[in-house]
């Protein structure tokens, strides 16, 4: 590059050439931008402190029937048994929940979910010391079934949620998809924990620290009170949420989408312990969570369509193309394919469940959204268990490659509720 030539006084000066940077085009910030509406939506005083509860809290809930599970296998040699305490214990949830939070609902959640808490924590420690003290059999499930009482803090969460962002579509649909992705890491996490737990210290090591954990997770969410939502007025007028027009029919979609984490988990279960890696079925579905807690937060950070019903039949309709990659990969006869296969497919039920609990709190009724909340995580748990039952019948009578197909059966299944049902709406 020639030299520029400069005038100082009568005396030319040849200047330093002036190097040439050349500037690379800027790239977008793909984090930032990512990262931009999870600011936003923590920006809210006190919703940092909420949160924190409600993840010390929520982690027990993947906790729990493991550690039952374990300690009663272990101290009564019997998985039948332990199997049917969990099983009681769902079945009780089932049953109690709703109820539970239609108090929160008509009381407030620290009034309600404190006392709820203590009750299924005195039940935890029960079923410990029946187990310990060699107790006779219906004991157990007298004491598990107390549990019952645990309050749905994911709901009482997304209930926050929907106060301090109330009037924001966009920020509620982010924080429903926050919410998700933590479902899924305290699944993920919950299992493992409480089998390191049980396995390396003592068999009530999982269920004493499961107590703890949702003790003082719970404290610390109820103590927020600047983020509660008011109690609404006239609760007890506010009709039903199941009298709401396309709830029934979403919970039913709710239903199938548990059929299908139902039985994917104990058919992957299956397969990994007659391929002889028994051991590796856990890390295995941890996978699955993983891919469905990454979708969760990306599918957060994006502004989907307007029309919600119409999106949750597009996400239902990806869940069951997806949920079709197992059932070719369990062909293949290999673990490490059957892992890659389920974490594809776990990206689909994040965005399906994110799209479904939106619907619902659009569906459900002003001064009932817990009750609402929690009915949708009923029909989830239903869902889980005849997933589970039905899963397992098809690995023993058929094969675990074509109990595959039951996953994806159910996730067709709710598709096609979704289609005549929430989606028909407008």
């Amino acid at each position: 590059m020639p030299q520029l030539m400069t005038m100082s006084g009568s005396t030319l000066v040849l200047a330093e050439p002036v190097p040439y940077e050349q500037k690379s085009p800027r790239r977008p910030r793909i984090r930032a931008r990512w990262a931009a509406p999870y600011r936003r939506l923590f920006a809210v005083p006190g919703a940092r402190a909420f949160t924190l509860g409600n993840l010390v809290a929520r982690l027990p809930m993947g906790m729990f029937s493991v550690s039952a599970v374990i300690m009663i296998a272990g101290s009564r040699g019997s998985y039948a048994l332990a199997g049917a305490v969990t099983a009681t214990g769902l079945a009780a949830t089932a049953v109690v929940a709703p109820w539970t939070a239609r108090l929160v609902d008509r009381l407030g959640q620290a009034r309600v979910a404190v006392p709820a808490t203590a009750i299924a924590a005195l039940g935890s420690l029960a079923l410990l010391l029946c187990v310990r003290l060699n107790a006779p059999n219906w004991t157990l499930f007298a004491a598990y079934a107390a549990t019952a009482t645990t309050p749905n803090t994911g709901g009482m969460s997304r209930a926050r949620w929907a106060h301090v962002h109330r009037g924001d579509p966009a920020a509620q649909h982010t924080a429903n998809s926050f919410e998700q992705a933590v479902d899924e890491l305290c699944f993920m996490l919950g299992p493992v924990a409480a089998a390191f737990l049980c396995t390396a210290l003592f068999p009530e090591a999982g269920t004493l620290t499961g107590v703890v954990l949702l003790m003082t997770g719970m404290l610390i969410f109820a103590a927020q009170r600047s983020t509660e939502p008011p109690v609404a007025a006239r609760t007890d007028r506010a009709p039903s949420p199941l009298r709401s027009p396309g709830l029934p029919a979403l919970l039913a979609v709710f239903l199938a989408t548990g059929a299908v984490f139902g039985a994917m988990e104990v058919v992957t279960l299956a397969y990994a312990d007659r391929l002889g890696h028994g051991s590796a079925g856990g890390a295995v579905l941890a996978l699955q969570a993983a891919g469905s807690c990454v979708a969760g937060l990306v599918y957060g950070s994006v502004h989907p369509a307007r029309a919600v019903s119409r999106r949750l039949l597009v996400c239902t309709g990806a869940m069951t193309a997806l949920m079709c990659l197992p059932l070719l990969a369990a062909r293949t006869g290999s673990l490490v394919v059957l892992a890659g296969a389920l974490l594809l497919a776990g990206a689909a039920t994040a965005p399906t469940m994110v799209t479904g609990m939106t619907l619902a709190q659009r569906l459900t009724p002003e001064g009932r959204l817990n009750e609402g909340m929690t009915l949708a995580v009923t029909a989830i748990l239903g869902g889980i268990a005849l997933g589970s039952a039905t899963g397992g019948w098809l690995a023993d009578q058929t094969s675990t490659t074509t109990a595959y197909a039951a996953p994806a059966c159910a996730a067709a299944l709710a598709t096609a509720v979704c289609a005549v049902g929430p989606a028909r709406r407008r």
